[in-house]
């Protein structure tokens, strides 16, 4: 087993909130490491509305939700920041004062004094799509995320769904596939248009399938899949043979394993917090953004990020006990300026009257 990754923080979600949470943490000096359950980093902002318009961030106008991410990116690059994506984190332990392990669903394990729970609404869920005995399946030759592109090489691929994930995972197995079928119920899309005309590009050239229809069964013999039967839209049936089916149905948001934590939970779904730094009845363990409560709690970008400065300054004493804390503003710290590479302003002129 692999050592432990140390660090200071653990950010568990990376969207808006817990990226402006890594440059926080780090004009206080603290290393954070984010784990997100998606394959991008942005979260909701990024896999669900990436186009969606934002008119309440201060100071500017209009961005898009995928602008916003983008230009937090840019922000925080100065800070180092490591991603762990497509992986969920499945438990925190505390292990010292203050310590914790955190370790997740592909294996990987940390050593952090603090953790930040980020979440959004939860983590995001595949919606499973309703065949009968699919289950058996689930994990062996039915898969809800593509983690490595290369177990699919040569193999017989069967993609269900008519998103920007079916289309983007058609168009990168496409290559790497024995052969591909994208299998929709209808012949509309909700992909991007460049996308959707690339995958009829490989139709018209015969490289893949692309078959209107749902699947209505599965044959196969110890969780290995062998057949699909579709049903059309006319009520017949044929089957297709594969190896692999990916269902690309949406996401759902569940509170998943952060319910058993410890915390206590508002309606089960939001994680209380005090509003002096927003840490949850577990010492050393912060909830910022969508997913924590507190009276009068605003479900506002702007409001993650006041609750991520606040969230700082007592995660700063965790890490560094020792230490006094003098708060600095980036306009007038060179020592703050220094950490973000810029140079600090000239000093004003003297007006000549």
């Amino acid at each position: 087993m692999s050592e432990p990754i140390k660090t200071d923080v653990v950010i568990i979600g990376a969207g808006p909130i817990g990226l402006f949470a890594v440059f926080e943490l780090g004009l206080l000096d603290m290393k954070a490491h984010l784990i997100d359950i998606l394959d991008k980093i942005g979260g909701q902002c990024a896999e669900l509305y990436p186009e969606k318009p934002i008119y309440d961030i201060p100071g500017v106008p209009f961005t898009s939700a995928q602008g916003l991410v983008d230009s937090l990116l840019e922000q925080i690059k100065p800070f180092g920041a490591q991603y762990h994506l497509n992986e969920m984190v499945e438990s925190v332990e505390r292990i010292g004062d203050p310590l914790f392990r955190v370790r997740t669903d592909q294996g990987t394990e940390f050593e952090s004094k603090i953790v930040v729970i980020a979440a959004g609404g939860g983590s995001f869920q595949p919606k499973r799509p309703p065949i009968p005995g699919i289950e058996p399946y689930e994990g062996k030759s039915v898969f809800y995320a593509v983690r490595k592109m290369e177990s699919f090489r040569g193999k017989r691929v069967l993609i269900v769904g008519g998103g920007d994930s079916a289309l983007d995972w058609t168009l990168n197995l496409a290559p790497l596939a024995s052969h591909l079928t994208l299998l929709h119920r209808r012949s509309e899309f909700r992909a991007a248009p460049d996308s959707v005309n690339k995958m009829m590009a490989l139709v018209g050239d015969g490289k893949i399938d692309f078959v209107l229809g749902q699947v209505a069964a599965l044959k196969g013999n110890d969780g290995q899949i062998s057949e699909a039967i579709v049903k059309t839209n006319d009520g017949s049936t044929f089957d297709i043979a594969c190896d692999v089916m990916l269902p690309f149905f949406g996401l759902t948001m569940k509170l998943g394993p952060v319910a058993k934590w410890g915390f206590e939970l508002k309606n089960n779904e939001l994680i209380p917090v005090n509003t002096e730094n927003f840490e949850t009845s577990v010492p050393g363990i912060f909830a910022v953004g969508d997913i924590n409560w507190y009276p009068g709690k605003l479900k506002l970008i702007l409001s993650g990020f006041h609750e991520v400065a606040l969230m700082a300054q007592k995660a700063y004493r965790y890490c560094y006990p020792d230490k006094r804390l003098v708060f600095q503003y980036t306009t007038s710290s060179t020592s703050l300026q220094k950490k973000l590479g810029v140079s600090p302003p000239p000093p004003p002129q003297p007006v000549k009257v």
